[in-house]
């Protein structure tokens, strides 16, 4: 897994003795290959900020509609039909996760 962001200072991991941040192939950014944690020494996924974060600009996730074309209607009636055959559960978060992630109504 990839992680990037832009850099006011791309050079400026050049000197750490770990040596893992790279250049980025665009212009103004770096590149680190592994698991990124902030405020924990321990992140369990590509990025774990445990905290607050602040995004002054946009977010891109697969399922958002800028990234997609040829959005159109579908026949409701098939949809219907598509969704009596889904299984839809409950659950509950197990409380060893809902503890570390903040989560008090589990």
């Amino acid at each position: 897994e990839n992680f990037s962001f832009q850099a006011s200072n791309p050079g400026q991991f050049e000197n750490d003795s770990d040596a893992v941040w790279q250049r980025g192939h665009i212009p103004e950014t770096i590149v680190y290959h592994g698991r990124v944690g902030i405020n924990t020494d321990a992140p369990d996924e590509a990025l774990v900020v445990c905290g607050n974060a602040k995004v002054m600009g946009r977010v891109m996730h697969p399922s958002d509609r800028r990234a997609k074309q040829n959005i159109r209607e579908v026949d409701t009636n098939e949809q219907l039909r598509r969704i009596t055959q889904m299984r839809l559960v409950e659950y509950d978060y197990k409380p060893e996760f809902a503890s570390v992630m903040g989560i008090k109504d589990t």
